[in-house]
């Protein structure tokens, strides 16, 4: 057990970026009544970097399992299981990419809508 995958900082690691980190910053967004668009974007970006750093440790992972000697660690991260393991990464970049996309659409429609105060009856 002492070589165990689940006793390594990468495990560790794993579960603050993949969990600890995004809880924060969804609590963030969900509970402030004010938030700057540049936090929000930084919270997306923040996202789809935490995304990237999981499946990253996610491989580490996987390799390290393969060459432990316990049983359960390749069990867990090299079968089947691991597909479930990268569903959050994918949820993380998902909603990264869409709160990012959110700041982007607001950011033209207001730029448009700029434009048409300034130059009206021009052709859009």
């Amino acid at each position: 057990m002492a070589d165990s995958v689940f006793l390594k900082v990468e495990f560790y690691l794993l579960i603050f970026f993949s969990l600890v980190l995004p809880a924060a910053i969804f609590a963030t967004m969900l509970l402030k009544r004010a938030l700057a668009r540049s936090i929000v974007l930084l919270f997306g970006m923040l996202l789809l970097v935490l995304a990237g750093i999981d499946i990253v440790l996610l491989k580490k992972l996987a390799w390290l399992a393969r060459t432990s000697l316990s049983s359960l660690d390749d069990g867990f991260f090299n079968s089947e299981m691991s597909l479930c393991l990268y569903l959050l990464p994918a949820f993380l970049g998902g909603v990264g990419t869409n709160v990012i996309s959110h700041i982007l659409i607001r950011h033209l429609r207001e730029a448009e809508d700029k434009f048409d105060r300034e130059q009206p009856g021009h052709w859009r």
